[in-house]
């Protein structure tokens, strides 16, 4: 059969799409992972978010699809409705699958009448989308397979959820990168691929989806499976690589082996970039970073999330940022985490959440003012009720939730208010202030990127100082007047379809 798999064009904020585009691993694992008869193609629409109908549009007509599955994230669901609407007025007779995170947690919003779904593969998909296509080919029914909901007639049948895989056991194969069919995948000027080494995370943050999908868990691959996948990667054209994983640092012993391993086979040429707990820099950093540095790592998504203890405890992210000194607790990591990685001449990606129910204007300026003076690339985002996480619960019963156009909920747009301010408030001062702090990275990007900065600067500082005019950059304009015209544009931008 003929398999078409789409990622969505609907991109986050933090960085211009000329500076960031990333592929969607997910899209390949299931490509790799599907019975190797079958013909497949794979589409990040976020490489032309300006020509989303035409391209889906040439795709099918040239590919013929018999089956058409899409990855998509909550703010993308709007977007993946209307491409849904288009594959099905191209080709009535596809089979339309969709996955990812909002699918799993809001299966009811694509299991509705009006939705041309056929199926949802809920949680892990490689298993259950490789089943799916057996039975579609072989004309089985789809009863027997796990982690499955279809539409029967009027109604959608929900199947048992899949057990959680153990990757290395139950032998997920290995992406298949060949299948993409667009180009442009960038992180500042390099060739960028994804690479996943372990999946899984054994806390409870009240914010995040990963523990909603798939539980409390923590499962690996092997060191040379994913050595192998490194050079796969790179054999593809990738000079910078972004490992996904939930919580690598959870084995912080594991990391260090992963890095020596890098190290060992030559690829530490290679930029990385990786997620991490500030606690586990903290206190293990003073080996760990030197060595990640060897490896090849430049940048560290660091979860810092909040410097307030309260905020902290709202997000269930304070045992994430705790420093230890035999055995006990002796302060937050925070600072020490982010001195480990500057001396080792890394950069920071600050991951902060401001707009917690009881924040007040004092307690999210402290946390700018941190944001300022300590990261390199600020990811500030706004609490987000995604489906089904203990945050939203929080925020509903609080009444505190005043947007439900699902298509802002893309962590920089603020659909909840605080108790004491509004969601605009919220949103002004964050917008306020990280302008500033990803301008200050930009000499750090020329010295490493030249050609492509020089070529691009000016793209990139207009997309952060989208609203601006003449008069504003000379102070002749109100801020708040800049900002209403951003969130003009912003709206705009949302319409791929």
């Amino acid at each position: 059969m003929n398999i078409l798999l789409l990622s969505m064009p609907d991109s986050f904020e933090h960085m211009p799409t000329v500076g960031i585009r990333m592929p969607n691993g997910a899209l390949t694992s299931l490509a790799g992972n599907i019975d190797p008869h079958h013909q497949v193609v794979v589409a990040d629409l976020i490489l032309v978010p300006k020509r989303v109908r035409e391209t889906v549009t040439r795709l099918v007509r040239e590919t013929q699809p018999d089956v058409v599955g899409l990855s998509i994230m909550t703010f993308q669901r709007n977007t993946a409705l209307k491409i849904i609407e288009l594959v099905r007025f191209l080709k009535a007779d596809v089979h339309i699958a969709v996955g990812g995170y909002d699918p799993s947690l809001a299966v009811e919003a694509y299991a509705r009448q009006d939705s041309s779904a056929d199926f949802v593969v809920r949680g892990e998909g490689e298993f259950t989308f490789s089943e799916l296509l057996r039975a579609i080919e072989n004309g089985r029914g789809y009863s027997s397979i796990e982690g499955l909901s279809f539409r029967n007639g009027r109604e959608f049948v929900h199947n048992p959820d899949r057990h959680v895989s153990r990757i290395e056991r139950d032998e997920i194969r290995p992406p298949k990168r060949g299948a993409r069919v667009l180009k442009g995948y960038t992180l500042i000027g390099r060739p960028v691929d994804v690479i996943e080494t372990s999946r899984g995370c054994t806390y409870d943050c009240s914010f995040c989806s990963i523990i909603e999908m798939r539980g409390r868990n923590f499962y690996t691959y092997n060191l040379d499976r994913v050595i192998d996948d490194i050079r796969d990667a790179y054999d593809y054209g990738a000079r910078a690589i972004f490992i996904i994983d939930d919580n690598i640092t959870l084995d912080v012993r594991r990391f260090e082996s992963l890095c020596q391993a890098i190290v060992d086979a030559g690829l530490n040429k290679i930029d990385y970039t990786v997620q991490a707990m500030t606690s586990a820099m903290a206190n293990h950093g003073k080996t760990l970073a030197p060595l990640m540095r060897h490896a090849g790592f430049r940048y560290v998504f660091l979860g810092i999330e909040n410097i307030l203890e309260d905020d902290l405890k709202f997000l269930r992210a304070k045992s994430k940022n705790e420093e230890r000194a035999h055995g006990r607790v002796v302060g937050n990591a925070t600072l020490k985490a982010i001195e480990y990685i500057h001396r080792s001449n890394m950069y920071v990606v600050g991951g902060l959440i401001v707009g917690n129910p009881d924040d007040t204007r004092e307690s999210i300026q402290a946390n700018l003012e941190f944001a300022r003076r300590h990261i390199d690339w600020p990811y500030i985002q706004h609490p987000t009720p995604y489906p089904r996480t203990p945050m939203t619960k929080d925020f509903q019963e609080r009444g505190l939730i005043v947007n439900e156009r699902l298509e802002e909920y893309d962590g920089t747009t603020a659909v909840v208010r605080s108790e004491h301010l509004s969601a605009e408030e919220i949103e002004f001062m964050r917008w306020q202030a990280e302008r500033q702090m990803k301008t200050k990275h930009m000499p750090a990007a020329l010295f490493h990127s030249p050609a492509f900065v020089l070529r691009n600067a000016l793209k990139m500082l207009a997309h952060t100082y989208r609203g601006s005019s003449w008069k504003s950059l000379l102070g002749m304009e109100d801020q708040q007047q800049v900002f209403e015209r951003y969130r003009v544009l912003r709206r705009a931008e949302r319409a791929y379809v």
